[in-house]
């Protein structure tokens, strides 16, 4: 399985959802609250230049984008190859 790590804001459906369909595949992730946080906040945008929404997902490094990107995936089946499922 792959590193995974995921930018969140307090509050954010789109977070919930995200989170969601990555607990529904098992995956284990890292989680970083961005709420009030602006140096995560800025690694995040650092790391994916342009990012100013969450939230953010990078997998072994690789940023995938957000909630509708990562279901996008998943319906085109992939989402596990990516997370070496």
């Amino acid at each position: 399985m792959r590193h995974v790590e995921i930018y969140t804001q307090w509050g954010c459906p789109y977070c919930v959802r995200a989170k969601a369909l990555l607990d529904s595949k098992g995956v284990e992730y890292v989680e970083y609250d961005v709420t009030m946080d602006s140096k995560k906040r800025a690694e995040m945008v650092e790391r994916k230049p342009g990012a100013r929404t969450v939230p953010q997902i990078f997998i072994d490094g690789v940023p995938y984008g957000g909630c509708d990107d990562i279901h996008a995936l998943d319906a085109q089946g992939k989402l596990d190859p990516a997370l070496g499922l």
